[in-house]
């Protein structure tokens, strides 16, 4: 996941400061300058805004100038540092810009060092030196994940305030700022402070990992009234959280942070700071009893504020567990913005959840890992609709198959595949009037197993599985997929909406994932003695029935295997059974489409597979939209020894591509 970073705007860090340094003068930030343009587009702040730094000697000079922030008030110190006793949820409370979903994505990364250090880099080496100040420069440079890599972001030390306090976001300890410089980076990257007002936490946790965010409705899918439901839940953010993943929450506003009677706050973010099993009870007696209760816990972006119902800092429900349990769980009877709950009342109360999981793709481990395919495209308008990528939803039927369209191969019997469709991020561009999310989706069909070319027709193709189609900036979806080749078709609700994405697709082995650009096979593969294709032919199998061949088991282990013009497509293997299933179909560019299509029945066996019963086609058969039911007969009997069973077929053929 971690690799070198990319400098935003060209700016190199160590160039720069290095630079500062030579020329004894602390860095300004021409990309992102203490002006106005980059505080606001449309709402300024409360109060006349002064950009300071913190009153700190620098190769420019020593001692406090009127440049610094001044130590005059309960958040600003001549002490700066931009760690004090290390790095906490706890050190994070917001400003005036309605940002509380970074704040709540901050107190997330503050959580896992792995992470942080990654986003924080040489963060030693970024600290404040009062012994050495003439290495101080003032600058420092943060990395996120953008859109697929990382991205070195380099910012000066000048900090908005008001009346000489910080106006954003700030630490607890009015001489800590690495929350207060890494919202300067993370603002820098979105074009102003204000584009960060209203946002996704877990779209920030995706900026800080790399992670792979699964947006969750409590409310529509109704957790709290279903038990089963939301012990799996439960089980699933455990699991989740133990891995080093990260969650958040909010409440569905009617009207934004407005406070309800139980101290919960609608319209604002939450970060999940710990998924426990608590047990019940009191010294032995609660190990032999064995008794717990699943609880979460929250912090508050503003530091303040909390839950006042069961479990919370002093309620009488702590009584029910004992003195260590309590103290390993950190209990603090205070408003500091952190309280538990009952996981039932969290289903009840907040109504949207965002899971942002770490997914391991390494090599070397003892969990489970992933293979991950990523791929860049762009939803585009052509004249020539063959290439179109733009056609929306499969609502729309006469441009569905123009959009982009993905090939994987699922070669286990079952396998779970996670896939994650990611827009590109535009709060950048909202002080033009645009950069809202597009609504995006994509479909997962099933499609004939030796398909090499881009769908034109959904005939014989099986729509498995959907995705939402909303207009966040991730949308993912985990399913569980058998045997097959099937194709990913990401798509905007409506037609020829424009945009970037990112689609990333993880399966247990790999899955030779692929972006099907051609619409059929060149034609220097095809020689003039043999001609050109002529018709393209589906020919869909399914079903085979009280099939007579037996081995010593009893039963058989049959497949099929389709055949045209030496060209083949063979079924996996149903084990031992004589009354097998097939959804089996094949796609084939004929050049002499009256050569007969035979559909051959096999049993699978370790020493010589035994032949079982064939259909053939003779000549180019007719197009039929309805299963034809056709009688296998054994190679060489005669017409009237026929095996008792039939298979289902259905042929396709077409002459010419089209859109659809």
């Amino acid at each position: 996941m971690f690799s070198s970073a990319v400098p935003y705007k060209n700016q190199h860090y160590s160039e720069l400061k290095s630079n500062c340094i030579n020329d004894k003068k602390l860095f300004e930030d021409p990309e992102f300058p203490a002006t106005n343009t980059s505080l606001y587009y449309k709402q300024p702040p409360p109060g006349y805004v002064e950009w300071k730094r913190p009153g700190v000697s620098g190769p420019g000079g020593s001692g406090t100038s009127g440049n610094e922030i001044i130590a005059t008030n309960e958040y600003i110190s001549s002490d700066p540092h931009l760690f004090v006793k290390g790095i906490s949820s706890h050190d994070l409370n917001q400003g005036v810009v309605g940002n509380c979903w970074f704040v709540a994505a901050c107190s997330c990364l503050a959580l896992k060092p792995n992470l942080w250090k990654k986003v924080i880099p040489d963060h030693t080496t970024q600290e404040w030196d009062q012994k050495h100040p003439e290495n101080y420069a003032g600058i420092f440079h943060f990395q996120f994940w953008v859109f697929g890599e990382w991205v070195d972001v380099v910012v000066d030390d000048q900090l908005p305030t008001v009346n000489g306090e910080l106006i954003y976001c700030h630490s607890k300890d009015n001489n800590e700022f690495w929350s207060a410089l890494l919202e300067k980076a993370y603002a820098k990257l979105t074009g102003s402070y204000e584009a960060l007002v209203g946002g996704n936490t877990g779209d920030a946790v995706v900026d800080f990992s790399g992670a792979v965010a699964e947006a969750i409705d409590l409310e529509k899918d109704a957790y709290y009234k279903d038990q089963e439901k939301q012990d799996q839940l439960f089980e699933d953010l455990l699991k989740a959280y133990d891995r080093g993943g990260m969650i958040s929450c909010s409440i569905t506003p009617h009207e934004i942070e407005a406070r309800m009677s139980n101290g919960l706050v609608k319209g604002h973010a939450y970060s999940v700071t710990a998924v426990k099993k608590v047990r019940m009870g009191h010294g032995l007696l609660a190990y032999f009893r064995n008794e717990t209760i699943p609880l979460i816990r929250m912090r508050n972006p503003w530091g303040k504020t909390e839950w006042k119902g069961a479990w919370s800092d002093s309620s009488e429900e702590w009584s029910k567990v004992g003195d260590l349990e309590r103290g390993n769980l950190g209990i603090t009877v205070e408003d500091d913005g952190e309280f538990w709950m009952e996981f039932t009342d969290w289903c009840k109360f907040f109504t949207n959840a965002d899971v942002c999981r770490l997914i391991n793709t390494s090599l070397i481990t003892v969990h489970k890992n992933w293979n991950e395919v990523v791929h860049f495209g762009s939803w585009t308008k052509n004249a020539e609709p063959l290439l179109n990528r733009c056609g929306g939803c499969a609502n729309h039927k006469l441009t569905y198959l123009q959009n982009p369209q993905y090939l994987f191969d699922v070669t286990k019997e079952a396998d779970e595949v996670l896939i994650a469709l990611q827009q590109k991020d535009m709060k950048s561009h909202r002080k033009y009037g645009q950069g809202e999310n597009l609504v995006i989706g994509f479909s997962i069909l099933k499609v004939e197993l030796n398909r090499k070319y881009r769908m034109h027709d959904i005939l014989t193709q099986q729509s498995v599985e959907t995705s939402a189609y909303i207009n966040s900036r991730t949308v993912f979806l985990r399913c569980t997929l058998q045997q097959g080749r099937y194709v990913i078709i990401p798509t905007t609700f409506k037609p020829y909406t424009l945009g970037d994405y990112m689609l990333r697709v993880f399966t247990d082995v790999d899955s030779g994932c692929r972006d099907l650009t051609d619409d059929k096979p060149m034609v220097k593969c095809w020689s003039s003695f043999l001609g050109y294709p002529q018709v393209v032919t589906h020919v869909y199998v399914h079903g085979a029935e009280e099939l007579q061949n037996q081995d010593r088991t009893g039963g058989a282990d049959p497949y099929v295997i389709i055949s045209c013009e030496g060209r083949s497509v063979r079924s996996t293997i149903k084990l031992d059974t004589l009354q097998p299933e097939f959804t089996t179909s094949g796609i084939f560019y004929r050049k002499k489409p009256r050569k007969p299509i035979t559909v051959e029945v096999w049993n699978s066996n370790g020493v010589k597979d035994e032949f079982m019963g064939q259909v053939v086609l003779s000549g180019l058969a007719k197009d039929t939209s309805e299963p034809q039911m056709l009688q296998l007969r054994k190679r060489g009997r005669q017409m009237a020894d026929e095996m008792p069973g039939n298979i289902s077929v259905r042929i396709i053929t077409s002459t010419q591509l089209t859109a659809m």
